[in-house]
């Protein structure tokens, strides 16, 4: 029986991780995929979303200026829509495969060993590999679970992949629909709205239980997003709960009812559930190991990656906590430095950068508005609007705002920030570092930043805070705002 120092079951961006953080240490690696390295980080999800959003942003550019002029429409077939995602998932899977293959060569030490099948646990020091009805045992010292997650169900709707899809599917179909519902409300939903709606070949239905889309931002952002749905077309349900949808046919027929006791019948060509994800635990042998479990999925038994049995530890979607790549990769090498090199502090997720890919970008940090409503944190905020920014007004793109919240006190200690617009995503990193510092704005206050850039929004912010700003909130009524809030109370900040 082979014996490693630690054993990955499962290949998706947190495992990948996992795997190459315990080679830093010098430690024997075992990697088990059973089916593609990379996961849904690469395939049918963030990788291909993302290569599809960025397509139709184009699109959707070249036509809002041709149109303008009285040209016609710029038209892209679907053919061409797959080659360019084919094209960018064969990029990263040919860097995934060159990489595994070169790290098991003599030449590399055989730093890596990786094996193809299903990894299930049989204690919790050994796991059967099943490789097409071929099983082999290994030993692990340590063992870490990445075993990733799939799109949520609903139990009384029948998925085919073709007709009712998921984001598993959504990818394979052949053509343009020419009408879609999307079941969900929630990022993946409005992202895949944001896409289709760009092309302009689809008409979008979005079924929304709550009276606003991305329920946990604060309203300011939700009404932007969807104003720019409705003027591409995009129908939202709000309030609406679904009572029924079949596949009718080759087509989707599907039932809302509303508050006021009203009804509706809608048919459409595609339908798309976007209702979360589950995370991937079944035959994996969790019980065999004496791992417990939790709703959110594996209990995380000190909440630091470690499961309730010492040496396995469980990283990225299937931990159940935040179904994103760039925390599944963290996770992933925060738990192999605990193994390996007695690492003492904790995780933190106070100062995760996420990013929304819809029209126009959202990139967040820290907490926003409600939440700090929610948790009784009393704040002051500052927003600026992109019509102010220089390379906003330059690239034509003025659509959006920055709001920073800080401590309502005189340290004034950022404790989150929402960027709403072009660029978005490069302007949320500084941010994230000063949360995760616990610093004040003051630091940022006489930075120089390239001009003309996005990020000068962040100083002007800071120096409305600071009242020192080039702007005065005072002239600048609709474009500036300095308030505190507490309690859910907004007060107004005397600022010139």
């Amino acid at each position: 029986m082979e014996r490693f120092d630690l054993v990955v079951i499962g290949g998706g961006p947190a495992g990948y991780a996992a795997a190459m953080r315990g080679i830093d240490f010098g430690k024997r690696v075992c990697l088990i995929e059973k089916d593609k390295v990379g996961g849904a980080g690469v395939y049918n999800g963030a990788l291909s979303s993302k290569t599809l959003w960025e397509l139709s942003n184009r699109v959707r550019d070249v036509n809002d200026m041709i149109v303008l002029k009285g040209r016609t429409k710029f038209e892209i077939s679907w053919e061409d829509v797959k080659q360019n995602l084919a094209e960018a998932i064969f990029e990263r899977k040919f860097q995934y495969s060159a990489h595994i293959k070169l790290l098991q060569t003599e030449t590399m030490n055989k730093l890596l060993t990786y094996e193809r099948g299903f990894g299930k646990l049989t204690s919790k020091n050994e796991i059967v590999i099943d490789h097409e009805g071929e099983q082999k045992t290994i030993w692990a010292e340590n063992i870490i679970l990445s075993t990733g997650s799939r799109p949520r169900k609903m139990p009384d709707i029948e998925v085919d992949e073709e007709t009712i899809l998921t984001s598993d599917g959504i990818d394979n179909i052949s053509d343009f629909p020419k009408s879609l519902v999307i079941v969900g409300a929630g990022v993946i939903g409005c992202e895949y709205a944001t896409i289709f709606s760009n092309f302009g070949k689809t008409k979008v239905y979005i079924i929304d239980r709550q009276d606003h889309i991305l329920p946990f931002e604060d309203g300011d952002i939700t009404t932007l997003i969807a104003k720019n749905l409705v003027n591409r077309g995009v129908t939202i349900h709000s309030n609406a709960k679904l009572e029924r949808l079949v596949k009718v046919g080759n087509e989707v027929e599907y039932e809302l009812s509303y508050p006021d006791g009203s009804r509706e019948v809608i048919r459409v060509e595609k339908a798309l559930l976007s209702i979360g994800r589950q995370p991937n635990i079944e035959n994996l042998g969790l019980e065999n190991a004496g791992v417990e479990m939790s709703k959110r999925g594996v209990h995380i038994g000190d909440e630091d990656t470690r499961t309730n049995v010492p040496n396995i530890y469980a990283v990225g979607d299937v931990s159940g906590r935040i179904a994103l790549v760039n925390m599944g990769e963290i996770e992933a090498r925060h738990a192999v430095e605990k193994m390996f090199g007695n690492k003492p502090e904790l995780l933190n997720y106070d100062n995760i950068c996420t990013i929304m890919f819809l029209n126009p970008e959202v990139a967040a940090v820290g907490i926003n508005e409600q939440q700090a409503v929610a948790q009784n944190i009393p704040v002051k905020v500052v927003k600026l609007d992109y019509s102010l920014i220089t390379r906003a007004i330059a690239m034509r793109q003025t659509q959006g705002f920055f709001k920073i919240i800080v401590t309502n006190d005189k340290e004034m200690k950022i404790l989150g920030m929402r960027v709403v617009g072009a660029h978005a995503s490069t302007a949320i990193q500084a941010i994230g570092l000063l949360v995760k510092l616990n610093m004040s704005i003051e630091v940022l206050s006489e930075l120089i930043h390239p001009h003309p850039s996005i990020v000068e929004g962040i100083q002007e912010c800071v120096r409305m805070l600071l009242n020192r700003s080039i702007f005065k909130s005072s002239v600048f009524k609709d474009k500036l705002a300095c308030y505190s809030l507490v309690k859910g109370v907004k007060t107004p900040l005397e600022r010139l």
